[in-house]
């Protein structure tokens, strides 16, 4: 079944036109990485399909309904999105934030029920986060707060989870432990990822598909093996390279051998 539905999107940001007449789909239950080049429009991509800038041109649709006849709160319910960086917010309890996200499934200025005690509960628990639940967010280090972060979207209890660069910032092992963490939610729960990513051998390893983005529009969209390949190494990114499949778990791996000679970028 198609979660998200993108039919001839245009959008533009700070009067500049980022993207044109994009189209592209989603089904339930898979994970989808957007790769591309600096500017190529990702982040903006992801924004449009969070209701956050609303396209010049076309339609975006979420379970055949558009983006733009849900209220805040009912899109809030449908899609969380997880930003590049989050605005800085008081240094509250992981615990404290974490309940932000049941905020678009109750009433404004009403107290937490039991069952939105239990939801917050239940998503500290699928993060790894429950042990640490009363600390404060200044106290964690840069994996745990990527973790509190992914707990918070998981209260809101969306259909359909949005990550602008979910490993932004971290070191080798701890982009492995996120990367680990969002397959093992898709796995679990079924729900639907779409994340903006720039290393390639995370999108080769954890994505069923990827689109590449290049200019504002599709340059390619399929399984990891069909769109992360040499030439595409090339014409998107100018760059020489190689793709290999890991022995020992069949994952794709982009070695990135130097760059293309300039006349060829």
């Amino acid at each position: 079944m198609t979660a998200l539905r993108l039919d001839n999107v245009s959008v533009t940001y700070n009067n500049h036109q980022v993207i044109e007449r994009l189209n592209w789909h989603a089904e339930e239950g898979k994970i989808y990485s957007i790769i591309g080049p600096n500017g190529c429009g990702k982040s903006t991509l992801l924004k449009a399909i969070a209701g956050q800038l609303k396209p010049v041109v076309g339609s975006i649709l979420l379970n055949g309904r558009s983006i733009s006849s849900f209220t805040r709160r009912e899109l809030a319910r449908q899609l969380s999105m997880l930003q590049q960086s989050q605005d800085k917010l008081p240094d509250m309890t992981v615990r404290t934030l974490v309940g932000y996200g049941r905020f678009p499934h109750k009433p404004a200025w009403t107290a937490m029920s039991q069952e939105d005690e239990d939801i917050v509960d239940w998503a500290l628990l699928q993060t790894g986060t429950l042990p640490f639940a009363q600390r404060k967010l200044s106290a964690l280090s840069g994996g745990e707060r990527q973790r509190v972060w992914i707990a918070l979207a998981l209260a809101q209890k969306p259909r359909l989870l949005l990550l602008d660069e979910p490993t932004t910032y971290l070191d080798v092992s701890h982009q492995w432990e996120i990367m680990e963490l969002i397959s093992e939610i898709n796995q679990k729960f079924g729900m639907t990822i779409i994340m903006v990513l720039h290393d390639m051998n995370h999108a080769a390893g954890y994505s069923d598909e990827i689109m590449v983005m290049n200019k504002g529009e599709v340059y390619a969209s399929g399984k990891p093996e069909d769109t992360i390949t040499e030439q595409t190494l090339g014409e998107v990114f100018g760059v020489n390279g190689r793709i290999e499949r890991d022995p020992d778990n069949a994952r794709l791996t982009c070695l990135v051998t130097g760059l293309l000679p300039a006349e060829r970028r």
